[in-house]
């Protein structure tokens, strides 16, 4: 049950806030057993530094920033 506390928010109000508490735990009920996602590997900045060691030499700048 939600409860006004405090002011006195118009029908409008109440039923955006309500709408973004609904979303927020349809979401979290659709994830499994409430837990959250894994990162995506694409943001993991370790996989930039998976590709070796780095090599001298022409255009070695565009090697160093993604993997071989």
């Amino acid at each position: 049950m939600i409860k006004v506390v405090r002011g006195n928010p118009t029908p409008e109000e109440l039923a955006a806030a309500l709408a973004v508490v609904r979303a927020r735990a349809a979401a979290v009920a659709a994830t499994p057993s409430g837990a959250p996602l894994p990162p995506d590997p694409w943001s993991d900045p370790g996989r930039i530094a998976r590709g070796g060691t780095l090599r001298p030499g022409p255009r070695s700048w565009a090697r160093t920033y993604w993997p071989s």
